[in-house]
């Protein structure tokens, strides 16, 4: 750091909250007033070790930040005690004691979370045909004797075929070390483990006498969360599902970042593929523990990512997806050994990754098709998974057509001043009153909205953080209505004296006040910015579709993913974030790249479904397209500079469009009293 300068930048992973201190300010503090959480139940004095980070080192070219150890103090005296004490684990720092020397990215390690992201990636699979690549098989294997020269593994199959007539079945290569112990300990009565038995069967594991033990595992990689389901194959039950923040985010937010991180640093891909397999290496033991299941019994997965998380995953250097024409590896479904992966499964289980539709329209995409199979349907339908990278399918009524969108992490409350994942305590929902401009809002973990007189006993324990991405859907929306942001985005200045309470300066442009109390919150231009920049790509890339099609407006509209699945759908047309329509036709579906990665676990014949159903989607690059930024530019506007959204308007008792002049806002909406959508 330079010697004149003062203040250093602290990044706080994963929630992405960041901040300037002056250099020597400890890192609790620093934590404190940006509003992340961590916890001290010795008040800063050295003693409990609950308040432990660690230097996330490297280049951030998005930051502009070379993060490194020295750019935090050395260890002191109250480190040096914990650690003879207690222990230290290498690259743990005690955030009372380790102050900022520098500019620093900052991770808090999973195991001191306390008030940890909450993964709102829900799945079922009521409904599900069950049918899985793993099956069990029950066998009593003859002795041998004399007369019969045949061995062990050989009888084995050979009792297998007498009563399931299987064909031509092989095991596993790693099984034969132990089968001889293993028949006659279980007095010649097993049950076997048998993958793909109507295809190419292959004795995968065996157990001692009848079992009905085998499990699964639906993972989603997601750019952000990585969830996960435990599945019962027998009866095709989830026994448990957790999630865990991608902990590739200290690398980058987003996929560019990350792939840029792969270039510019030495082991870049390593250090990523490793993030992500220890990550889902820990859901997985999570899972077991939860559920007491026995991992010799979990033997068949199913992982659905877009193209960048899934070459990681696979530890594959993504830098060709970065760059046109985007080639990827392969784009043809993934069968491997979980092992090939550094997965902890037993030895024969078996992976599958849904097939990628194109250098940006991932797997995750194939399974929102196979969950929600849009071309079924008798009028145009939009898909849409809102997220960091939104997958955009439209079936126009004869074609499928696909592509993503560079949305970024502001939906998922990055880039914005006040923004975070959502976790107990973030805004989720709020309102502005059109006449005092004052807001209400509800948090998670609180059914109660702030103006509840029981609030503040209600939200005691987690306090109001920040806000995630559907309240700032909302809060931007709701600037719209209340006449305070015009339609091309600008923050208005005050008009009169209540007002000025509430729009305040922010050098050159106005800020919002959300919040007064503690923390501050508000929404300031740059946050608009982010907003604006982020649902333009997306929208871009549907209208983009749209045109491709030759279609005006579709007949329905299903938001997925952990976001999409919870923001208000009125309000994501108030932004223009999608198309206009009737506001009955637009449905959130949950987590369909996990529904859609669960389908593919309990049926095998999904898979060769969702295989065949990819080689026949139309697929755009977005990054190609010419007509894109123009697409872009007019989306930019509040709902939209071009593009009229009457449905929209009248549902929010809206004044009827008025389309820019000479790149003015066309005018900004009147003040009304409070409307029916509230």
């Amino acid at each position: 750091m330079n010697a004149q300068q003062k203040d250093a930048l602290v990044v706080f992973q994963p929630s992405g909250r960041k901040g300037r201190f002056p250099v020597g300010t400890p890192l609790l503090d620093a934590a404190r007033e940006l509003g992340v959480y961590v916890e001290s139940v010795c008040g800063g004095r050295g003693i409990c070790g609950k308040c432990q980070v660690s230097v996330a080192e490297g280049h951030f070219s998005k930051l502009n930040i070379e993060s490194r150890e020295d750019a935090l103090s050395e260890k002191g005296f109250k480190e040096q005690r914990y650690a003879e004490k207690r222990g230290l684990e290498d690259g743990h720092r005690l955030s009372c004691s380790a102050t900022l020397q520098g500019d620093v990215v900052i991770e808090i390690p999973d195991a001191f979370k306390v008030a940890g992201q909450t993964i709102r990636k829900d799945a079922d699979t009521i409904g599900m045909v069950r049918q899985p690549a793993v099956r069990l098989y029950y066998a009593e294997v003859e002795q041998p004797d004399m007369h019969n020269p045949l061995g062990d593994a050989d009888r084995l199959i050979k009792a297998i075929n007498e009563r399931f007539d299987l064909g031509t079945i092989t095991m596993a290569h790693h099984l034969k070390r132990d089968l001889q112990k293993l028949l006659r300990k279980a007095n010649w009565e097993v049950t076997v483990a048998i993958h793909n038995p109507e295809t190419a069967p292959e004795i995968v594991s065996i157990s001692p006498g009848y079992s009905e033990n085998v499990s699964g595992l639906a993972v989603d990689i997601g750019s952000t969360t990585i969830a996960a389901h435990l599945t019962d194959l027998m009866t095709g039950e989830i026994l448990a599902s957790t999630g865990v923040a991608n902990p590739q985010i200290r690398f980058g937010e987003d996929l560019m970042s990350r792939v840029s991180y792969v270039m510019m640093n030495d082991n870049g891909q390593e250090n990523l593929t490793n993030a992500v397999v220890k990550a889902i290496n820990g859901l997985v033991d999570q899972l077991l523990e939860i559920t007491g299941k026995d991992r010799a019994a979990l033997l068949d997965a199913v992982f659905v990512a877009n193209p960048v998380m899934h070459h990681l995953f696979l530890g594959w250097d993504p830098t060709e997806i970065g760059q046109a024409p985007f080639a990827l590896v392969q784009s043809e479904a993934i069968h491997c050994r979980a092992s090939d992966i550094g997965l902890n499964m037993p030895l024969g289980a078996s992976v599958y990754l849904l097939p990628l539709i194109a250098g940006h329209v991932g797997a995750d995409a194939a399974a929102v098709l196979l969950a929600q199979h849009p071309e079924t349907e008798s009028h145009p339908t939009l898909v849409v998974d809102v997220g960091t990278n939104a997958e955009i399918a439209l079936w126009d009524g004869t074609q499928l057509l696909a592509a993503s969108s560079p949305t970024g992490p502001a939906f998922e409350g990055a880039e914005t001043s006040c923004g975070q994942r959502a976790a107990p305590g973030a805004i989720e929902r709020i309102r502005v009153d059109r006449e005092t401009l004052k807001c209400r809002y509800k948090i998670i973990g609180t059914e109660e909205w702030s103006d509840h007189d029981e609030f503040g006993v209600k939200s005691k324990e987690t306090g109001v953080t920040g806000i995630c991405g559907s309240g700032i859907i909302e809060i931007i929306g709701e600037m719209l209505l209340a006449g305070i942001l015009t339609q091309d985005g600008i923050i208005r200045s005050p008009q009169n004296e209540p007002e000025e309470a509430v729009l305040k300066p922010n050098g050159r442009t106005w800020s919002f006040i959300v919040n007064e109390g503690t923390p501050h919150i508000e929404v300031t231009q740059n946050d608009v910015r982010a907003i604006q920049l982020a649902k333009a790509a997306l929208y871009a890339g549907v209208k983009l579709l749209m045109q491709k099609s030759g279609i005006t407006e579709v007949g329905e509209i299903r938001l997925a993913g952990a976001f999409g699945s919870y923001i208000d759908p009125a309000y994501a047309m108030l932004l223009g974030l999608v198309p206009d329509c009737a506001v009955d036709k637009v449905k959130a579906v949950g987590n369909a790249a996990g529904q859609g990665a669960l389908i593919a676990l309990l049926d095998v014949n999904a898979r060769k479904r969702i295989e065949e159903t990819v080689q026949q989607v139309t697929k755009v690059e977005t990054a190609l397209e010419p007509a894109f930024q123009d697409l872009f530019v007019a989306a930019m506007g509040l709902p939209n500079s071009q593009d009229e959204f009457v449905r929209t308007r009248a549902h929010f008792d809206m004044p009827a469009f008025v389309a820019p002049e000479n790149g003015t806002d066309g005018g900004r909406p009147r003040r009304r009293g409070r409307n029916r959508a509230r």
